[in-house]
C-alpha cells in the first residue's frame, strides 16, 4: 500500500510527468519542455535528479541547430513506476493451470518456478557462507517486491515477511508459496518450511533448519 501511494505521488509530480512522456517514447530535451511547458533549464534539472535516481538513462544524440541533442529514454528500474496489472494476470493464470493440473503436479510446476528463478542467482552465490545467503535471499525477496527478515526464536531460525510478492495468487492459491519455499530452499543450500498465513492479509513465514 505504501509503495503504491508512493508511485502515486510520484507520477503527479513534475518527475512524473518527464517519466510519462519518456514512457511513450524517448525524447529531448527541447521536446519535454515543449510538452510539459517548462524552461529547458527546469527539464534538465529534473532529468539530472532521474538520471542520478536510476529511472533516465542518454539514449543517444540527434542533430541540432547548434549542437547534438541529447535523447533521453527511461531505464528498466523506472517500468516499475508504472501501475502494472501483473498481480491479476498471474492469479488468473495460476487460475487455469490449477484447472487442468491434478493437485500434485501443480505443486510440482510451483517448486521449479522457484528453482527457476533461484538458478539466475547461482553465480552470485559462489563461495558464500549460509549467512551471505540468507542475506542473499533477503534482497532477492525485496526486488520481487516483498519486504523480508531473518529472526531466531526459541532455537529456530526464520525468515518473516510482510507485503507478500505473490500476495494476488497466494489469497486463492496457497500453493502458489510454494515458489518462495523452493527459491529459498535452492539459494540458502538447505530445505526450507513454508508455514505462511494465507487470506486476505497474507503473512510470509519460513522455517530454515
Amino acid at each position: 500500500m505504501k509503495s503504491s501511494a508512493w508511485r502515486e505521488r510520484l507520477l503527479e509530480t513534475t518527475r512524473g510527468r518527464v517519466l510519462a512522456l519518456l514512457q511513450t517514447r524517448n525524447r529531448t530535451v527541447n521536446e519535454l519542455a515543449h510538452e510539459i511547458q517548462l524552461t529547458d533549464n527546469a527539464v534538465r534539472a529534473q532529468l539530472i535528479s532521474l538520471e542520478r535516481d536510476g529511472f533516465v538513462r542518454r539514449v543517444g544524440r540527434e542533430a541540432g541547430v547548434r549542437k547534438p541533442h541529447v535523447i533521453y529514454g527511461i531505464t528498466q528500474e523506472a517500468e516499475h513506476v508504472f501501475p502494472k496489472a501483473y498481480g491479476a494476470l498471474l492469479s488468473h493464470f495460476v487460475a487455469v493451470v490449477a484447472k487442468r493440473l491434478e493437485s500434485r503436479a501443480l505443486r510440482a510446476s510451483m517448486r521449479q518456478v522457484g528453482r527457476r528463478i533461484a538458478a539466475e542467482q547461482s553465480p552470485k552465490r559462489k563461495g558464500q557462507s549460509k549467512a551471505q545467503r540468507i542475506k542473499s535471499a533477503l534482497a532477492l525477496l525485496k526486488e520481487m517486491g516483498g519486504a523480508a527478515t531473518f529472526s531466531q526464536s526459541e532455537g529456530k531460525h526464520f525468515i518473516r515477511g510482510n507485503g507478500c510478492p505473490l500476495a494476488a495468487v497466494t489469497a486463492t492459491h496457497p500453493e502458489a508459496c510454494l515458489i518462495a519455499e523452493s527459491l529459498l530452499s535452492q539459494i540458502i543450500g538447505m530445505p526450507v518450511k513454508e508455514c505462511c498465513i494465507h487470506g486476505p492479509s497474507p503473512s510470509c513465514l519460513f522455517e530454515i533448519p
